[in-house]
């Protein structure tokens, strides 16, 4: 069996934990942040997880993760 790419983007963008879940950073922090409160900017700052629908595709992506 041939080996299976990484897609690199995805790579960049999630990380696998050790009990299998896939972490993700949350949108909605990159620009136009004046006009968003500090208590939404230090919420944007935690990451979150990755539905266990969506899992299974981006698991596909980040095969060696």
């Amino acid at each position: 069996m041939p080996k299976i790419k990484t897609h690199r983007g995805a790579a960049k963008r999630f990380w696998l934990t050790k009990s299998g879940k896939i972490k993700r950073a949350r949108a909605y922090k990159n620009h136009l942040l004046n006009k968003k409160t500090s208590k939404r900017k230090r919420r944007l700052r935690k990451e979150g997880y990755v539905s266990a629908r969506d899992a299974a595709m981006i698991k596909k992506l980040i095969p060696y993760k």
